[in-house]
């Protein structure tokens, strides 16, 4: 089911608060209750140029966490992550915030997709029946630190998608931008995709892209929009959700 209006992903998201959680634990479930839906986002318009000083969103632009539907500990229900989403023809503008750590983010370059941080994968296209990546598809990792003599600078780089049937070109001369801030219980990380670096990235043509995030800390565990393992969704375009980018 995919639901084309922010109205009804709301709506849906309510109802399935209500009927399901209390009656059943998680564990009882024999299936995590975002995969019966395909979720439709609205993602805003926002047209600032990236700076040293980052891209700040205003809480307009938070993505809701459809993950979190199946939570019956109130204490899980209270999200310890955040992301939030804009856009402009310029490219793709995220900001990502972490909070209740006691412990400092793990993150080494050299080791990206075992570090924490944040994993997003886009899909200029927004083909959702197609189970194995085109070239349309991109995969990026932000990290708040990792980089540099004392491993203390942000890291942003575009990965290949595993499994993919057509390989994305890396552009290696327009990577992703990001700045970060250590909190003391946690992070604040700012990153830019710029258009030149998303194969297709047109939306004037294509107002709707695929969109897939995962939040990973080695203490906090996994916060993800809808669904994460065992679902392969580091893979998988048909289990990413809609950005529907809002020209307004």
């Amino acid at each position: 089911m995919q639901l084309k209006q922010s109205r009804k992903v709301h709506s849906i998201s309510m109802m399935i608060g209500k009927t399901m959680i209390g009656k059943t634990t998680e564990e009882d479930r024999l299936v995590a209750s975002p995969f019966l839906f395909r979720f439709a986002i609205p993602c805003l318009r926002h047209d600032s140029r990236w700076s040293k000083k980052g891209i700040q969103l205003s809480e307009k632009f938070t993505l809701p966490c459809f993950g979190l539907l199946d939570k019956t500990n109130p204490k899980s229900v209270q999200a310890w992550a955040e992301l939030r989403a804009a856009w402009n023809p310029a490219g793709i503008i995220l900001n990502a915030r972490v909070t209740g750590k006691r412990q400092p983010p793990w993150c080494r370059a050299s080791r990206i997709e075992d570090s924490d941080g944040i994993a997003v994968w886009i899909n200029t296209r927004n083909t959702s029946q197609i189970h194995r990546a085109s070239r349309f598809c991109h995969e990026f990792r932000f990290l708040p630190s990792g980089a540099g003599t004392k491993l203390n600078e942000p890291v942003a780089k575009q990965l290949a998608i595993q499994r993919a049937k057509e390989n994305v070109a890396i552009h290696e001369s327009s990577p992703p931008l990001i700045r970060s801030e250590r909190r003391v219980d946690g992070y604040l990380l700012e990153a830019f995709i710029p258009a030149d670096t998303l194969t297709g990235y047109n939306p004037d043509e294509h107002n709707q892209i695929g969109f897939h995030y995962v939040v990973n800390d080695r203490e906090m565990g996994q916060h993800v929009i809808t669904v994460g393992q065992p679902f392969p969704c580091d893979s998988d375009p048909s289990l990413w959700s809609t950005l529907e980018l809002i020209d307004k």
